[in-house]
């Protein structure tokens, strides 16, 4: 069966049409999820926030080539969430953190030094390898937008890591 009549499928409401696309998208949602929330738990539980939204939503989906990226939106908008309410709990002693490299905690922490709409930027292009018209229908602003954003947001992380000038 081709992607464009699972998709009508699931617009349509037919819920192992959903089941079947939301499997298709499975890797690059993990991807998405986990790249924002840094802890495979909170990326599980976006996944599946995604679904159970997905399947009260998808009948809403206007344009039916783009139903990757309304899904990747939904995912993204979940895991900001999430982060919120992540952000408001104190922790009273500290968990035993996994040993990560160095470079990978330097590098998350220079990001988060980023405004959320850069952040964003570099999650979709650097760790979905999505295409800027990709990106750029995502957040639903111009391509060239897009490039000169990615521009000035490439920029800055230079100069936050101390190799190059603003």
């Amino acid at each position: 069966m081709d992607k464009q009549s699972l998709v009508m499928r699931a617009i349509n409401g037919e819920e192992q049409a959903i089941i079947g696309l939301l499997k298709a998208n499975e890797a690059l949602l993990y991807r998405t999820a986990y790249a924002y929330l840094r802890n495979e738990h909170d990326a599980v539980d976006a996944i599946q926030e995604l679904n159970l939204r997905a399947l009260k939503k998808l009948h809403t989906v206007k344009e039916p080539q783009y139903i990757d990226s309304w899904l990747v939106r939904i995912l993204i908008n979940i895991c900001l969430n999430m982060k919120k309410k992540q952000q408001r709990i104190v922790l009273t002693e500290m968990p035993d953190l996994p040993s990560l490299d160095e470079y990978s905690f330097e590098m998350a922490d220079v990001i988060e030094k980023l405004p959320k709409h850069q952040q964003e930027l570099i999650y979709l292009k650097y760790f979905q390898r999505l295409k800027n018209d990709e990106i750029a229908h995502i957040q639903q602003i111009p391509e060239g937008t897009v490039k000169s954003r990615l521009h000035t947001t490439l920029k800055k992380l230079r100069v936050l890591m101390g190799k190059g000038e603003l």
